[in-house]
């Protein structure tokens, strides 16, 4: 993790929505889905960000919307300033395409499985007209070497390589373009434990090297904490807050992130999760007011009436924010906040974390 953080904006989202139409109830009733709800993000040179939350929650429609795969219902998008929706295709093409790589959860199905190792990673580069024939050869050799790949793979079919050899193959075609933000959804997830410390390290290498930004995506809250800059929780579809990861958790503010990390087991402390009431509301049918109002413990009849602000924690403006009414108290421990939550609901059901986003 970088010491310090640039200032220099890569992309923004300003008050983005998401909202799918699905088939429910009859034949002809489509339900909407509220995948994302007001999300406000700024993503700076050479920071990575960390996204958490439990499954459903809208991070990987939240990474989407940053790499351009997918466009807001509402809400504006900047790459470097300029509004990414308002490009034609070539212009997209020219500035996302090229300045915003992307790592996709599992490599078996984002690699295409007739094309060899070489003519995966020369096709962005053919795509966009990237210097001449040998050039473009000589490029390939460079991102195999870059990622750790042996020269005897380039001819290789993708099925015939190992999960971590495949993941190094979607990295380096992340990386073909030179670009200066990678998104990684989910990278280790679908790999061997014993694989997955080897391209966490792989990306934290990469990222010190290149001077890349990242937006690291992931169910694995401590590894997320371990290689950010700064951590964002998602909770039905919203920004609940941000973090500076290195005082997580006690610089946490919002009881969903408290709740969050309790519910991950650490090396050094026993998991002694915070009890909260009741099952995640529907994406299609979204409480009012603060969407974590149903389960938390310090919810009131206030809670209801409308989304919390944006405040800023101790860390100040920008560093820290969260939107909360009833926040935790900063260094708070986690034994209290349990007692607290076990004394307001009568309940020991603790949060579940699932495995996949």
């Amino acid at each position: 993790m970088s010491a310090s953080v640039p200032h220099q904006s890569i992309v923004e989202l300003r008050d983005v929505h998401v909202v799918h139409r699905t088939r429910g109830g009859g034949m002809f009733s489509r339900e909407r889905v509220y995948a994302l709800t007001g999300a406000d993000l700024t993503v700076r040179a050479g920071e990575t960000i960390g996204v958490v939350g439990e499954s459903g929650c809208g991070k990987s429609t939240m990474a989407k919307v940053l790499v351009g795969l997918q466009r807001p219902t509402s809400g504006t998008v900047a790459f470097s300033g300029k509004d990414v929706w308002s490009m034609n295709a070539a212009e997209r093409r020219l500035h996302i395409g090229a300045g915003v790589g992307m790592i996709f959860q599992d490599p078996a199905t984002s690699l295409n499985r007739r094309m060899p190792v070489r003519d995966i990673l020369r096709d962005p580069l053919d795509v966009h007209r990237r210097g001449t024939r040998k050039e473009r050869e000589e490029r390939v050799r460079e991102l195999m070497a870059l990622v750790g790949l042996p020269r005897s793979v380039a001819d290789v079919l993708p099925s015939q390589l190992s999960g971590g050899q495949r993941q190094r193959v979607s990295i380096a075609r992340a990386l073909a373009l030179e670009p200066g933000l990678v998104i990684a959804d989910e990278p280790t997830s679908a790999l061997d434990v014993s694989v997955r410390a080897q391209i966490l390290n792989l990306l934290l290498d990469l990222k010190e090297r290149l001077n890349l930004a990242m937006v690291f995506v992931s169910h694995d809250i401590q590894t997320v904490k371990r290689i950010s800059d700064r951590v964002v929780t998602m909770y039905l579809g919203r920004i609940v807050e941000q973090t500076p990861a290195a005082g997580l958790p006690e610089v946490a503010q919002h009881p969903y992130t408290r709740a969050l990390f309790s519910a991950t087991p650490g090396l050094l402390s026993p998991l002694d999760p915070i009890p909260l009431v009741g099952p995640v509301p529907l994406a299609t049918k979204p409480p009012t007011g603060c969407p974590f109002r149903t389960r938390c413990w310090k919810a009131t009849d206030g809670c209801a009436i409308e989304m919390p602000p944006v405040r800023s924690g101790d860390g100040g403006a920008g560093s820290h924010e969260f939107r909360c009414y009833h926040p935790v108290p900063a260094g708070s421990s986690n034994t209290e906040l349990v007692e607290l939550a076990r004394a307001a609901t009568g309940r020991t059901t603790p949060l579940h974390v699932e495995e996949s986003a």
